[in-house]
């Protein structure tokens, strides 16, 4: 599943309102911080992660590979904030424009 601009766009506004939930730092991405951020996808569908300065991988490249070990999509990377979205298999909370 790709996320339309318009839909991107959407999903970029309610993610200006969530503080970031976990930090990527100098251990990069662990099974364990996977994990969680799968958890946490599945409850919430949409977070914001930050990448602390102790973290020498580029934050682009973190996003890609998170997105792809917890199936989901990256909505944004602006600096070392990172925004990903996975709709919930069940109840879906957010409704994505069509």
């Amino acid at each position: 599943m790709n996320l339309t601009s318009k839909q991107r766009a959407y999903l970029k506004g309610l993610a200006n309102n969530i503080d970031p939930i976990f930090q990527v730092g100098k251990a990069s991405l662990t099974p364990e911080l996977i994990n969680a951020v799968g958890e946490a996808l599945e409850k919430r569908e949409l977070i914001k992660l930050s990448v602390l300065k102790n973290c020498f991988d580029d934050p682009k490249e973190v996003a890609d590979t998170m997105a792809e070990r917890t199936k989901s999509q990256v909505v944004q990377v602006i600096g070392k904030k990172i925004i990903l979205y996975r709709p919930a298999k069940n109840n879906s909370k957010i409704q994505l424009p069509k």
